[in-house]
């Protein structure tokens, strides 16, 4: 929904705007990315779990899901893949509730607040820890 969804918090670019920049990051990098986009929390759990013994790190933004999922960070947990967290908007200066991230929990780096620019330094990170 972004473009969408609270334009004062999260701007009107959308879903295909961050995949392009994220492609062009990668791009620049030379890192390989695929990128997955689920509504479904079990679809997101399945895609974790493939990723285990064939992918060397995971960028993640759970959304919504942040703040209950516990089967995400369990799928985190299990594969055992360097993971970074990215949110577009800071969590930890909105609503309360938004402040606790269950899958961060098993994420070794917190992109926050950065809007595209998270998932380019999430990359960058995962670069620089690959070489």
């Amino acid at each position: 929904m972004l473009g969408i969804r609270e334009k004062h918090l999260y701007g009107t670019q959308t879903y295909e705007d961050l995949v392009a920049y994220i492609n062009e990051k990668a791009k620049e990098l030379k890192v390989e990315v695929e990128i997955f986009q689920s509504n479904h929390e079990g679809a997101l759990v399945d895609r974790i779990q493939a990723a285990y013994g064939n992918t060397d790190g995971i960028v993640i933004n759970p959304a919504a899901y942040t703040h209950t999922s516990v089967a995400i960070l369990d799928a985190l947990k299990a594969v055992s893949i360097p993971a970074a967290e990215v949110h577009l908007t800071d969590i930890n200066q909105r609503e309360a509730f938004r402040r606790i991230s269950y899958p961060g929990m098993a994420c070794q780096a917190h992109f926050i607040g950065l809007g595209f620019e998270g998932y380019g330094k999430a990359l960058a990170w995962h670069a620089a820890r690959e070489r």
